[in-house]
Order: C-alpha cells, then structure tokens, then sequence
C-alpha cells in the first residue's frame, strides 16, 4: 500500500465535509454536521498559524485525516481519523509515525507533541505505543461518549530526545512525598 500525506487547502472544504460527515467516528466526541464542517474551515481551524491538516492517502485515496494543532506552543497536540474500511491496516501507525517526524523537524521548538484517546480505544492506544509514546496520563471519566457514557481518558506523548534516540522515557510514577 503507498500511503502519502498531502496538505489540506481551501478547495478541499467539500470533500472534508464528507469526510468528517461521511464515516463513523466511535472515539470521537460530538456528531460533525456539514455547516459546522464549513464553518469551522472557513474560520481556519483546520489550517492556520496554530494548525495544520493532511489527508492521509492511501494508495490514491483520500483514508485519513491528520490535524495539527497547537503549533506555537514547544507541547502541540493532533487529531487522527481513519475511515472505516482503511482501519486495522497500519494507516494510523503510520500516520503518527509521520507526523512525529514532521512535528520534530518542521518545527525546531518543539519538545514533545501529545495525544489523548479514550481508555477503551485500545487500537489507537496500542499505535501510540509502536510509536514511541509513553502514557503520561489517566483522567477518569472525562470523556462523554454519544450515548452518555463517560469514559476515562488516556493521555501519551513522546519527547524529542526520546524520538532522537529511538528509546522511550517513562514517567516517574512513584513521586509522592511519603
């Protein structure tokens, strides 16, 4: 499978309308509806100063989408969707393998970049591991699912030294005063 990533632009609005309206996102809080789609790509939150998006093509296709963000910061964080039928091939490894790279060598002030997933996201937890991400944290039940249910969520992220030298710094979990 060839897999590219190529960056989002104006004209691209419709075809992220049916993206985002277009596919089941489990994982992902709040149903994307087509005009908040266009207004929130008309205000810029999916290329800006603060973010950048790329489609994730997988042998031509449009598979997933990336979504930077937080960019001015030295902590940015991402956004990761991929449609259904493209789940479960390694298009999410890759995709966080790729952004790292991009994250860490486009932007020199960066020192860590962070996702969060829901606890029960087990395949994307799993990709944060292959990708040298540590868990940094847990928050329990902090993230309202479409039916009402609020899952715990899981933090990770990955240092830059860490992703230098290929090794992967895990938190001090035992710091508390005794």
């Amino acid at each position: 499978m060839q897999i590219e990533f190529t960056r989002f632009s104006p004209d691209d609005v419709e075809a992220l309308v049916g993206f985002l309206t277009g596919h089941e996102w489990p994982f992902h809080a709040g149903v994307q509806d087509p005009g908040t789609v266009r207004e929130r790509a008309a205000g810029g939150l999916y290329d800006d100063e603060e973010s950048r998006t790329f489609w994730v093509l997988a042998d031509g296709e449009r598979a997933g989408l990336v979504r930077l963000q937080d960019l001015a910061d030295d902590t940015p964080l991402f956004d990761l969707r991929i449609a259904e039928r493209w789940r479960g091939r390694g298009l999410g490894a890759a995709a966080v393998a790729w952004l790292t790279g991009y994250l860490f060598t486009e932007l020199p002030h960066v020192n860590r970049i962070e996702g969060t997933t829901r606890q029960d996201n087990h395949a994307m937890r799993a990709v944060f591991r292959k990708s040298g991400y540590a868990k940094e944290s847990h928050y329990r039940e902090s993230w309202p699912g479409l039916d009402g249910t609020v899952h715990d969520a899981v933090g990770y992220a990955i240092l830059r030294r860490d992703w230098l030298s290929g090794t992967v710094t895990p938190p001090d979990w035992d710091d508390e005063p005794r």
